[in-house]
């Protein structure tokens, strides 16, 4: 996309687009299904499985009705949408961005019926497919890039992502009858299986809603700033997002149906015994992550998406974006971690009620500082000199990234100490433990890495996209070797754990 489009108007429109349709797929699907749905359907499945598959197939046609009027609702409202959402877009580009939410309200529909099949398939542990269907979701987004969009412009992105939740569907569905569901044209709202996953939904779609507000308000504001602003923060944004969905998407996944049976088991000491091994591998993981992330970014941002129309002004803002957003790789951890800890609880009000909170921190602290930022000289010298902006206008952009970054560090650290309190018999002290062999081994990586990349910087050529990505390479690979190493000189037993999940696997195949 970055090479196709740049960071200009057409992806600010793109992105602009994505985010009511995202907004529905993230309250009510991503994560209030598998919130309130896994551990119904968990419970049914421990007591009789017929009824299990019977709850599947009601609550499916209920939900999928709603969902079916919710979007044909909003594409009808969809030129206030844009009014609201990018106050700043006008003329073409407001039509251009109306057209293509139009056609993208059509996703949710599709995912709303996928993500439910996925959260099935989580509790028959079937991960491979369910790990397969966002992968052939993004096959699809590309699809729309590399042949829809020459052939039909900017829209053939929007019927790329309608094009990658089809694939999304289709890719589970064979799994999803083999574990034995079969379809009943059922719509018995009153069944009181189905009344309870709407009570737990409700707070948790209000959470995520809450959540998206984010998104949103970043857009408003961003719409007003500079053309390329929304893009450069969502491709930065979408940059540290790879690194978040690797560690806490994968781990919180896999976890999540194991907690759900040992709370609804009462066995509580299983429970915190996961959840302290989990919040240890999350730790151990995103810290050094965070760590090569800050020091190699501008080498990331070049090999991925410094090329074509994404230009070398483009590169340092999303440079700039993504060394903010680095720092916060271990909170986006914990918060999705937290929250589907607090479900597998069947609580999900407190994390809804910590998400309200803190979506008005960040839409506070976004304003202050695009405001800090765009009216004062000594804050605008500041950014450029820390982040190396200098010569460049029209950096308000920033205030975006570093919003949203503090508001992540004070919800993680508020999820941490509600589930403290909940959870009063819980022991912090082999995560601190944890912490300190990871902090010191991280700190040693941080300056091995850092003076590799400084030594391989003054023999290569770095107008080259080749010798930056030996740099990349080196540089990563060496920071990797050593964190590993001083690990294991510190007998970490996160480490032991990635041996003993993965190693042994490999090595007995």
């Amino acid at each position: 996309m970055a090479g196709t489009f740049g960071a200009g108007n057409e992806l600010d429109v793109y992105y602009t687009a994505f985010t009511v349709p995202d907004l529905i797929a993230s309250v009510l699907i991503f994560g209030a299904i598998g919130a309130a749905v896994i551990p119904i359907f968990s419970g049914h499945l421990i007591k009789d499985e017929k009824s299990a598959w019977r709850y599947i197939s009601v609550f499916m046609n209920i939900f999928l009705g709603f969902l079916i009027a919710v979007c044909v609702i909003l594409i009808i409202a969809t030129p206030w949408l844009i009014s609201f959402i990018a106050p700043g877009f006008s003329g073409e580009k407001r039509e251009v961005a109306i057209a293509m939410m139009q056609i993208m309200f059509l996703s949710p529909i599709i995912l709303g019926a996928s993500n439910m099949i996925s959260g099935v398939l989580q509790v028959f542990h079937r991960f491979f497919i369910t790990a397969l269907a966002p992968l052939m979701y993004n096959i699809g987004i590309i699809t729309g890039i590399l042949i829809f969009a020459p052939r039909m412009g900017i829209t053939g992105l929007a019927w790329g992502v309608v094009f990658g939740g089809i694939l999304h569907l289709s890719v589970q569905l064979p799994s999803f009858f083999f574990s034995g569901f079969r379809y009943r044209p059922d719509f018995d709202i009153k069944d009181p299986s189905v009344i309870k996953t709407i009570q737990l939904m409700a707070p948790r779609s209000l959470g995520l809603g809450a959540g998206q507000l984010n998104t949103i308000a970043t857009t408003a504001i961003a719409s007003t700033l500079m053309a390329g602003s929304i893009a450069v923060f969502n491709l930065a944004n979408n940059l540290s997002s790879i690194f978040v969905n690797a560690v806490a998407v994968s781990i919180s996944t896999a976890a999540f149906p194991a907690m759900s049976m040992n709370f609804i088991k009462q066995e509580n000491g299983e429970f915190l015994r996961r959840f302290s091994s989990i919040i240890r591998q999350i730790i151990f993981l995103t810290i050094p992550l965070s760590l090569l992330l800050l020091i190699l970014r501008a080498q990331v941002v070049r090999v991925i998406l410094g090329a074509g129309r994404f230009d070398w002004s483009d590169t340092r803002l999303t440079t700039a974006c993504l060394a903010v957003l680095a720092i916060n790789l271990i909170a986006q951890a914990l918060i999705l971690f937290l929250s589907k800890s607090f479900y597998a609880a069947c609580n999900t009000k407190i994390p809804a009620v910590i998400s309200v909170v803190t979506v008005g921190l960040n839409i506070t602290l976004s304003l202050l500082f695009v405001w800090l930022i765009k009216t004062f000289t000594v804050a605008q010298v500041i950014v450029k000199d820390v982040f190396r902006l200098e010569g460049m206008e029209n950096i308000a952009v920033m205030g975006l990234a570093l919003a949203y970054s503090i508001t992540a560090l004070a919800e993680a650290g508020i999820l941490f100490k509600m589930f403290c309190n909940k959870f009063p018999e819980f022991s912090v002290r082999e995560i601190l433990n944890s912490f300190n062999k990871v902090a010191i081994a991280s700190f040693i990586m941080f300056v091995l890495t850092f003076s590799t990349r400084q030594v391989i910087g003054v023999f290569v050529n770095l107008q080259n996209f080749w010798a930056v990505f030996f740099q990349l390479v080196v540089s990563g690979s060496v920071g990797v070797v050593v964190f590993i190493f001083v690990s294991h000189l510190q007998k970490s037993p996160e480490l032991q754990t990635i041996k003993d999940s993965f190693l042994k696997k490999f090595l007995s195949q």
